[in-house]
């Protein structure tokens, strides 16, 4: 029993050590092609570590590609309002499901969750002529206020699962003190959510970031393109590609999402989980 057991441990550990290489292989590719020249880049068959560490890519991404930098700065405008905008939401939204329960409630949480099972290229020919019909198409904002439709009902679901996990009675206790709505929802339950209030944010900061549908059919102005839809349509030639340049932009484009689980990795497991509590 004892052999079979270990046996099975071992297994268990070579089992998540293959799906691990499987999982970060093609980061490590993606990192390693950044350094290698074009010429190696396309070299048959491929090396999987430069013979030669280049820095020309990333170079040339400094000086000569200053585009890059304008769809990265389009980047960050778009994902940090998208998310502000979504958790703000999501905070007022989720509390009034939580807490003011009606005949309708079910209902409500039944088509957030069933808006979430349709493709978001379903709605881009209704969402394109709402927009244009109000003069938003090729406009940040126009983008910012899609990605944030796209994004709310799942945040607010979300949020919901949060406030649930806070009990009734520490709010009745601040009301017999003296606190109006308003207060005990910023003084007292806002404090107690703050997992929540993170996990939201960086889940909609982490979806806009990699949005492309949204941002190519929305945008048409090349100033006004984020990172995804600009690789696409700049750095991605008809006949050959830079796969140097290309891997070191997606290198440098995916260096905040690397800081961002770094620092907030530990925060955001622990709100995910405690939103999963209910009760």
């Amino acid at each position: 029993m004892k052999s079979k057991k270990i046996g099975f441990e071992v297994l268990k550990y070579v089992l998540l050590v293959l799906i691990l290489v499987f999982l970060l292989f093609p980061i490590y590719w993606m990192v390693v092609t950044a350094f290698k020249t074009n010429m190696e880049a396309y070299k048959y068959p491929p090396t999987f570590w430069p013979e030669l560490f280049s820095g020309s890519s990333f170079k040339s991404l400094l000086t000569v590609n200053n585009q890059f930098f304008i769809y990265y700065k389009n980047n960050f405008i778009v994902a940090g309002f998208s998310a502000l905008g979504s958790t703000v939401i999501a905070l007022m939204s989720g509390y009034a499901l939580s807490r003011f329960h009606f005949k309708w409630n079910k209902w409500i949480l039944a088509a957030l969750l069933s808006s979430q099972m349709f493709p978001v290229v379903s709605r881009m020919i209704s969402l394109y002529g709402l927009l244009g019909s109000v003069h938003l198409i090729n406009t940040r904002t126009g983008l910012i206020l899609a990605v944030i439709a796209a994004q709310v009902p799942f945040c607010v679901m979300l949020m919901d699962g949060f406030y649930d996990g806070i009990p009734h009675e520490i709010e009745e206790a601040a009301t017999v003190d003296g606190a109006k709505r308003l207060q005990t929802l910023f003084q007292v339950v806002i404090p107690l959510v703050k997992p929540g209030i993170l996990a939201v944010g960086i889940y909609s900061f982490l979806m806009t970031w990699d949005d492309y549908l949204h941002a190519a059919t929305l945008i048409q102005n090349d100033a006004l393109r984020t990172l995804s839809v600009g690789i696409a349509l700049r750095y991605l030639g008809e006949l050959s590609y830079d796969w140097s340049l290309v891997n070191a932009i997606s290198v440098v484009g995916a260096l905040p999402m690397v800081l961002l689980f770094i620092f907030f990795q530990k925060y955001m497991v622990k709100g995910l989980v405690a939103g999963a509590v209910k009760g």
